[in-house]
Protein backbone atom coordinates (compact mmCIF):
# COMPACT_ATOMS: atom_id res chain seq x y z
CA UNK A 1 0.00 0.00 0.00
CA UNK A 2 1.15 3.28 -0.79
CA UNK A 3 1.74 5.76 2.32
CA UNK A 4 0.89 9.65 2.54
CA UNK A 5 1.17 11.49 5.33
CA UNK A 6 -0.91 14.72 5.00
CA UNK A 7 -0.70 17.20 7.76
CA UNK A 8 -3.33 20.45 7.86
CA UNK A 9 -5.57 22.58 9.79
CA UNK A 10 -8.74 22.53 8.40
CA UNK A 11 -12.18 24.82 10.20
CA UNK A 12 -14.56 22.66 11.89
CA UNK A 13 -17.82 22.99 10.71
CA UNK A 14 -21.41 22.84 10.45
CA UNK A 15 -24.44 20.98 11.92
CA UNK A 16 -25.88 20.44 14.89
CA UNK A 17 -28.42 17.14 14.15
CA UNK A 18 -30.63 19.76 13.56
CA UNK A 19 -30.20 21.93 10.98
CA UNK A 20 -28.02 24.04 9.42
CA UNK A 21 -28.36 21.49 7.32
CA UNK A 22 -29.82 23.49 6.69
CA UNK A 23 -27.63 24.56 7.86
CA UNK A 24 -25.55 22.47 7.67
CA UNK A 25 -24.44 21.12 10.59
CA UNK A 26 -22.45 21.70 13.86
CA UNK A 27 -19.33 20.19 12.90
CA UNK A 28 -16.57 20.89 10.73
CA UNK A 29 -13.03 20.78 8.94
CA UNK A 30 -10.27 20.42 10.71
CA UNK A 31 -7.18 18.41 8.96
CA UNK A 32 -5.98 15.45 9.23
CA UNK A 33 -2.73 13.20 9.89
CA UNK A 34 -2.51 10.47 8.92
CA UNK A 35 -1.27 7.50 6.23
CA UNK A 36 -3.69 7.06 3.26
CA UNK A 37 -4.11 3.81 1.95
CA UNK A 38 -3.88 3.31 -2.28
CA UNK A 39 -7.71 2.41 -3.03
CA UNK A 40 -8.27 -1.31 -3.97
CA UNK A 41 -10.73 -0.33 -7.07
CA UNK A 42 -11.64 -3.25 -8.82
CA UNK A 43 -12.74 -2.30 -11.96
CA UNK A 44 -14.23 -5.83 -13.41
CA UNK A 45 -17.76 -4.29 -14.31
CA UNK A 46 -19.38 -7.53 -13.05
CA UNK A 47 -18.24 -6.56 -9.40
CA UNK A 48 -21.26 -5.74 -7.50
CA UNK A 49 -20.28 -2.60 -5.14
CA UNK A 50 -21.32 -1.87 -2.03
CA UNK A 51 -21.78 1.16 -0.08
CA UNK A 52 -22.22 2.64 3.29
CA UNK A 53 -23.56 5.80 4.33
CA UNK A 54 -23.08 6.10 8.51
CA UNK A 55 -25.54 9.69 9.27
CA UNK A 56 -25.39 11.19 12.33
CA UNK A 57 -29.30 12.00 11.88
CA UNK A 58 -32.61 11.82 9.48
CA UNK A 59 -34.02 14.60 11.36
CA UNK A 60 -34.25 17.57 9.14
CA UNK A 61 -35.10 18.37 5.70
CA UNK A 62 -31.53 18.49 4.68
CA UNK A 63 -30.74 15.01 6.38
CA UNK A 64 -33.84 13.82 4.68
CA UNK A 65 -32.81 14.84 1.34
CA UNK A 66 -28.62 13.78 1.43
CA UNK A 67 -29.88 9.90 2.50
CA UNK A 68 -32.30 10.34 -0.66
CA UNK A 69 -29.75 11.59 -2.94
CA UNK A 70 -26.94 9.45 -1.96
CA UNK A 71 -29.40 6.55 -2.38
CA UNK A 72 -30.84 7.53 -5.48
CA UNK A 73 -27.16 8.10 -7.11
CA UNK A 74 -26.10 4.72 -6.08
CA UNK A 75 -29.20 3.34 -7.00
CA UNK A 76 -28.68 4.81 -10.90
CA UNK A 77 -25.15 2.83 -10.65
CA UNK A 78 -26.45 -0.18 -9.68
CA UNK A 79 -24.92 -0.45 -6.28
CA UNK A 80 -26.60 -1.47 -2.95
CA UNK A 81 -26.64 0.98 -0.53
CA UNK A 82 -27.34 0.73 3.26
CA UNK A 83 -28.24 3.88 5.99
CA UNK A 84 -27.71 3.38 9.51
CA UNK A 85 -28.54 6.35 11.62
CA UNK A 86 -26.91 6.59 14.29
CA UNK A 87 -29.94 9.65 16.03
CA UNK A 88 -27.06 11.70 17.63
CA UNK A 89 -25.56 8.96 19.45
CA UNK A 90 -21.81 8.61 18.99
CA UNK A 91 -21.52 5.31 20.50
CA UNK A 92 -24.23 4.02 18.04
CA UNK A 93 -21.96 5.59 15.37
CA UNK A 94 -19.31 3.74 15.91
CA UNK A 95 -21.58 0.76 16.08
CA UNK A 96 -22.46 1.44 12.37
CA UNK A 97 -19.40 1.72 10.82
CA UNK A 98 -18.30 -1.28 12.64
CA UNK A 99 -21.29 -2.68 11.08
CA UNK A 100 -19.82 -1.67 7.78
CA UNK A 101 -16.76 -3.01 8.60
CA UNK A 102 -17.74 -5.99 8.91
CA UNK A 103 -19.68 -6.57 5.85
CA UNK A 104 -16.94 -4.83 3.99
CA UNK A 105 -18.54 -2.38 2.50
CA UNK A 106 -16.30 -1.24 -0.94
CA UNK A 107 -17.01 2.57 0.77
CA UNK A 108 -18.52 4.11 3.69
CA UNK A 109 -19.68 7.12 3.55
CA UNK A 110 -19.90 9.60 7.05
CA UNK A 111 -22.05 12.18 8.26
CA UNK A 112 -20.23 12.59 11.67
CA UNK A 113 -22.07 13.52 15.08
CA UNK A 114 -18.46 14.58 16.62
CA UNK A 115 -15.29 15.74 14.37
CA UNK A 116 -13.32 13.70 17.09
CA UNK A 117 -15.01 10.90 17.91
CA UNK A 118 -15.83 9.16 14.89
CA UNK A 119 -12.03 9.09 13.91
CA UNK A 120 -11.35 5.68 15.51
CA UNK A 121 -14.02 4.31 13.43
CA UNK A 122 -12.39 6.00 10.70
CA UNK A 123 -8.85 4.73 10.91
CA UNK A 124 -10.55 0.94 11.50
CA UNK A 125 -11.98 1.70 8.25
CA UNK A 126 -8.73 2.07 6.85
CA UNK A 127 -6.92 -0.07 8.31
CA UNK A 128 -9.56 -2.81 6.30
CA UNK A 129 -9.04 -1.11 3.52
CA UNK A 130 -11.98 0.46 2.79
CA UNK A 131 -12.21 4.43 2.25
CA UNK A 132 -14.42 6.46 4.27
CA UNK A 133 -15.58 9.94 2.19
CA UNK A 134 -17.08 12.41 4.42
CA UNK A 135 -20.04 14.11 3.86
CA UNK A 136 -21.57 17.33 5.08
CA UNK A 137 -19.31 17.30 8.15
CA UNK A 138 -16.24 17.35 8.63
CA UNK A 139 -13.69 15.74 10.68
CA UNK A 140 -10.66 16.38 13.04
CA UNK A 141 -8.46 13.43 11.56
CA UNK A 142 -8.38 9.95 10.93
CA UNK A 143 -7.45 8.24 7.76
CA UNK A 144 -10.24 9.28 5.39
CA UNK A 145 -10.18 10.40 1.60
CA UNK A 146 -11.84 13.84 1.56
CA UNK A 147 -14.91 15.62 2.62
CA UNK A 148 -17.31 16.94 0.74
CA UNK A 149 -19.66 19.87 1.43
CA UNK A 150 -20.46 23.41 0.65
CA UNK A 151 -18.43 26.76 0.38
CA UNK A 152 -20.27 28.15 3.20
CA UNK A 153 -17.67 31.75 2.65
CA UNK A 154 -18.24 32.23 -0.79
CA UNK A 155 -21.92 31.32 -0.41
CA UNK A 156 -21.95 33.80 1.77
CA UNK A 157 -19.86 36.37 -0.17
CA UNK A 158 -22.20 35.85 -3.24
CA UNK A 159 -25.27 36.30 -1.27
CA UNK A 160 -23.81 39.45 0.30
CA UNK A 161 -23.00 40.58 -3.11
CA UNK A 162 -26.06 39.82 -4.36
CA UNK A 163 -27.88 42.11 -1.92
CA UNK A 164 -26.05 44.60 -2.60
CA UNK A 165 -26.93 45.22 -6.42
CA UNK A 166 -30.52 44.23 -5.51
CA UNK A 167 -29.97 47.38 -3.41
CA UNK A 168 -28.69 49.16 -6.49
CA UNK A 169 -31.26 48.03 -9.03
CA UNK A 170 -33.94 49.03 -6.13
CA UNK A 171 -32.48 52.70 -6.34
CA UNK A 172 -31.31 51.73 -2.53
CA UNK A 173 -28.25 52.07 -3.58
CA UNK A 174 -27.43 55.58 -0.68
CA UNK A 175 -29.99 54.07 1.81
CA UNK A 176 -28.00 52.76 5.11
CA UNK A 177 -28.32 49.11 5.81
CA UNK A 178 -29.32 48.63 9.23
CA UNK A 179 -29.64 44.93 9.98
CA UNK A 180 -30.53 42.50 12.44
CA UNK A 181 -28.24 39.34 12.47
CA UNK A 182 -29.89 35.84 13.39
CA UNK A 183 -26.70 33.36 13.91
CA UNK A 184 -26.91 29.71 14.76
CA UNK A 185 -24.81 28.75 17.87
CA UNK A 186 -21.63 30.62 19.46
CA UNK A 187 -18.39 28.67 18.54
CA UNK A 188 -20.04 27.13 14.96
CA UNK A 189 -17.80 27.27 12.41
CA UNK A 190 -20.09 27.19 9.10
CA UNK A 191 -22.25 29.48 11.06
CA UNK A 192 -19.11 32.17 11.10
CA UNK A 193 -17.88 31.74 7.86
CA UNK A 194 -21.32 32.35 6.50
CA UNK A 195 -21.85 35.62 8.28
CA UNK A 196 -18.17 36.68 7.72
CA UNK A 197 -18.93 35.93 4.01
CA UNK A 198 -22.45 38.05 4.10
CA UNK A 199 -20.26 40.36 5.56
CA UNK A 200 -17.73 40.64 2.68
CA UNK A 201 -20.17 39.97 0.05
CA UNK A 202 -21.84 43.72 1.46
CA UNK A 203 -18.98 45.40 1.58
CA UNK A 204 -17.58 44.78 -1.95
CA UNK A 205 -20.91 45.15 -3.12
CA UNK A 206 -21.38 48.52 -2.11
CA UNK A 207 -18.04 49.77 -1.64
CA UNK A 208 -16.63 48.21 -4.74
CA UNK A 209 -13.34 47.40 -2.98
CA UNK A 210 -11.24 44.25 -4.06
CA UNK A 211 -12.44 40.94 -2.57
CA UNK A 212 -9.23 40.65 -0.04
CA UNK A 213 -10.18 44.22 1.13
CA UNK A 214 -13.93 42.72 1.65
CA UNK A 215 -12.55 39.72 3.77
CA UNK A 216 -10.11 42.30 5.85
CA UNK A 217 -13.80 44.43 6.04
CA UNK A 218 -15.83 41.28 7.28
CA UNK A 219 -13.26 40.07 9.98
CA UNK A 220 -13.37 43.85 11.93
CA UNK A 221 -17.35 43.92 11.45
CA UNK A 222 -17.20 40.27 13.32
CA UNK A 223 -14.37 41.67 15.80
CA UNK A 224 -16.90 44.75 16.74
CA UNK A 225 -19.72 41.84 16.89
CA UNK A 226 -18.00 39.81 19.53
CA UNK A 227 -16.72 42.31 21.34
CA UNK A 228 -19.77 44.17 21.98
CA UNK A 229 -23.08 42.16 19.53
CA UNK A 230 -22.74 45.73 17.17
CA UNK A 231 -20.69 46.66 14.52
CA UNK A 232 -20.90 49.32 11.63
CA UNK A 233 -18.29 49.91 8.38
CA UNK A 234 -19.34 53.13 7.48
CA UNK A 235 -17.79 53.14 3.72
CA UNK A 236 -20.88 50.21 3.41
CA UNK A 237 -23.35 52.52 5.20
CA UNK A 238 -23.65 48.93 6.36
CA UNK A 239 -24.77 48.35 10.31
CA UNK A 240 -25.96 45.42 12.69
CA UNK A 241 -27.60 46.51 15.60
CA UNK A 242 -27.75 42.92 16.76
CA UNK A 243 -26.91 39.11 16.88
CA UNK A 244 -29.21 36.73 17.86
CA UNK A 245 -28.85 33.15 18.55
CA UNK A 246 -31.89 30.84 16.45
CA UNK A 247 -30.14 27.49 17.22
CA UNK A 248 -30.33 27.11 13.40
CA UNK A 249 -34.33 26.44 13.50
CA UNK A 250 -37.79 28.47 13.05
CA UNK A 251 -38.96 28.25 16.37
CA UNK A 252 -35.75 29.41 18.22
CA UNK A 253 -35.39 32.44 15.05
CA UNK A 254 -38.47 33.98 16.28
CA UNK A 255 -37.42 34.33 19.32
CA UNK A 256 -34.23 35.33 18.76
CA UNK A 257 -35.48 38.06 16.41
CA UNK A 258 -38.59 39.52 18.59
CA UNK A 259 -36.85 41.89 20.97
CA UNK A 260 -34.40 42.90 18.55
CA UNK A 261 -36.95 44.15 15.95
CA UNK A 262 -38.94 45.76 18.91
CA UNK A 263 -36.54 47.64 19.62
CA UNK A 264 -35.01 48.81 16.46
CA UNK A 265 -38.55 49.65 14.00
CA UNK A 266 -36.26 51.19 11.46
CA UNK A 267 -34.45 47.93 10.92
CA UNK A 268 -34.23 47.60 7.09
CA UNK A 269 -32.64 43.79 6.80
CA UNK A 270 -32.35 40.88 8.35
CA UNK A 271 -29.36 38.49 7.70
CA UNK A 272 -29.08 35.28 8.74
CA UNK A 273 -26.86 31.93 8.45
CA UNK A 274 -29.73 29.62 7.16
CA UNK A 275 -33.29 30.26 5.77
CA UNK A 276 -34.93 28.17 8.77
CA UNK A 277 -34.14 30.85 11.47
CA UNK A 278 -35.23 33.44 8.77
CA UNK A 279 -38.23 32.12 8.71
CA UNK A 280 -38.81 33.09 12.21
CA UNK A 281 -37.32 36.07 11.81
CA UNK A 282 -39.99 37.09 9.20
CA UNK A 283 -42.92 36.16 11.30
CA UNK A 284 -41.17 38.41 13.77
CA UNK A 285 -41.45 40.91 11.57
CA UNK A 286 -45.31 40.11 10.38
CA UNK A 287 -46.19 40.08 14.49
CA UNK A 288 -44.89 43.86 14.84
CA UNK A 289 -46.42 44.86 11.77
CA UNK A 290 -43.42 45.77 10.00
CA UNK A 291 -42.75 46.07 6.42
CA UNK A 292 -40.17 46.60 3.41
CA UNK A 293 -37.14 44.39 5.65
CA UNK A 294 -35.16 42.70 3.28
CA UNK A 295 -34.28 39.08 4.21
CA UNK A 296 -31.11 37.90 3.13
CA UNK A 297 -29.61 34.24 3.89
CA UNK A 298 -26.15 33.13 3.62
CA UNK A 299 -27.51 29.76 2.77
CA UNK A 300 -29.11 27.03 2.51
CA UNK A 301 -31.06 26.96 -0.61
CA UNK A 302 -34.31 25.53 0.97
CA UNK A 303 -37.10 24.85 -1.65
CA UNK A 304 -39.27 26.92 0.86
CA UNK A 305 -36.99 29.92 0.40
CA UNK A 306 -36.63 29.07 -2.96
CA UNK A 307 -40.33 29.64 -3.17
CA UNK A 308 -40.31 33.32 -1.30
CA UNK A 309 -37.92 34.19 -3.61
CA UNK A 310 -39.78 33.67 -6.73
CA UNK A 311 -42.23 35.91 -5.06
CA UNK A 312 -40.62 38.49 -3.72
CA UNK A 313 -41.80 41.31 -5.38
CA UNK A 314 -45.07 40.71 -4.02
CA UNK A 315 -44.06 40.34 -0.12
CA UNK A 316 -44.43 42.53 2.57
CA UNK A 317 -40.66 41.51 3.46
CA UNK A 318 -39.25 40.36 0.34
CA UNK A 319 -36.93 37.75 0.21
CA UNK A 320 -33.89 38.28 -1.84
CA UNK A 321 -31.47 35.76 -1.53
CA UNK A 322 -30.42 32.19 0.27
CA UNK A 323 -27.04 30.66 -0.21
CA UNK A 324 -26.55 27.06 -2.02
CA UNK A 325 -26.06 24.18 0.65
CA UNK A 326 -27.37 21.62 -1.51
CA UNK A 327 -27.56 17.73 0.04
CA UNK A 328 -28.17 17.02 -3.67
CA UNK A 329 -24.88 18.52 -4.70
CA UNK A 330 -22.80 16.74 -1.61
CA UNK A 331 -24.36 13.15 -2.80
CA UNK A 332 -23.40 13.41 -6.53
CA UNK A 333 -19.80 14.28 -5.31
CA UNK A 334 -19.35 12.06 -3.35
CA UNK A 335 -20.63 9.09 -5.25
CA UNK A 336 -18.44 10.33 -8.21
CA UNK A 337 -15.87 10.17 -6.01
CA UNK A 338 -16.44 6.77 -4.61
CA UNK A 339 -17.13 5.14 -8.14
CA UNK A 340 -13.59 6.61 -9.16
CA UNK A 341 -11.85 5.07 -6.23
CA UNK A 342 -14.28 1.45 -5.96
CA UNK A 343 -14.88 1.01 -10.07
CA UNK A 344 -11.62 2.93 -11.42
CA UNK A 345 -9.35 2.54 -9.15
CA UNK A 346 -8.32 5.75 -8.31
CA UNK A 347 -5.64 5.92 -5.16
CA UNK A 348 -6.83 7.47 -1.75
CA UNK A 349 -4.80 9.70 -2.24
CA UNK A 350 -5.71 11.77 -4.98
CA UNK A 351 -8.29 14.10 -3.66
CA UNK A 352 -7.50 16.82 -1.93
CA UNK A 353 -8.84 17.08 2.17
CA UNK A 354 -11.51 19.34 1.39
CA UNK A 355 -14.10 18.93 -1.92
CA UNK A 356 -16.41 21.82 -2.11
CA UNK A 357 -19.83 21.87 -3.89
CA UNK A 358 -20.14 24.83 -6.03
CA UNK A 359 -20.85 28.04 -4.60
CA UNK A 360 -23.96 30.41 -5.50
CA UNK A 361 -26.13 33.21 -4.49
CA UNK A 362 -29.42 31.83 -5.59
CA UNK A 363 -31.96 35.04 -6.76
CA UNK A 364 -34.48 35.55 -8.34
CA UNK A 365 -33.13 35.04 -11.56
CA UNK A 366 -31.45 31.63 -10.44
CA UNK A 367 -34.02 29.88 -8.63
CA UNK A 368 -35.30 28.17 -11.72
CA UNK A 369 -31.70 27.42 -12.54
CA UNK A 370 -31.49 25.51 -9.11
CA UNK A 371 -34.54 24.73 -7.70
CA UNK A 372 -34.29 21.00 -8.32
CA UNK A 373 -31.01 20.57 -6.20
CA UNK A 374 -32.56 22.51 -3.06
CA UNK A 375 -34.56 20.91 -0.68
Amino acid sequence: MKKKLVSMILCITMVTAMAIGCGNSDSGDSGNSGDNKEAEGDKDSGKSIKVGFAIKTQNGPYFVKLVESVEAEAEKKGWDCTVLTANEDTAKEAENIESFITQGMDVIFLDSIDPDACIPSIDAAAEAGIPVINLDSGVNGGNYVTTVYSDNKENGRLSGVAYADWMKDNGKEDEEIIAILLSGKKGNVAGLERRTGLFAGIVQGRTGCSEDEAWEAAEDIEDQLTSGGKAEYADAKFKIVGQGWGNWTEEDGLTACEDFVTANPDVTTILGENDQMLFGGQTALENAGIKGVAIVAAADGACAAFDLIKENDKADNPYIVSGLNSPVLVAQDGVRIAEEIAVDGASWDDYEQITLTEAAGVTKDLVDKYYDVGF
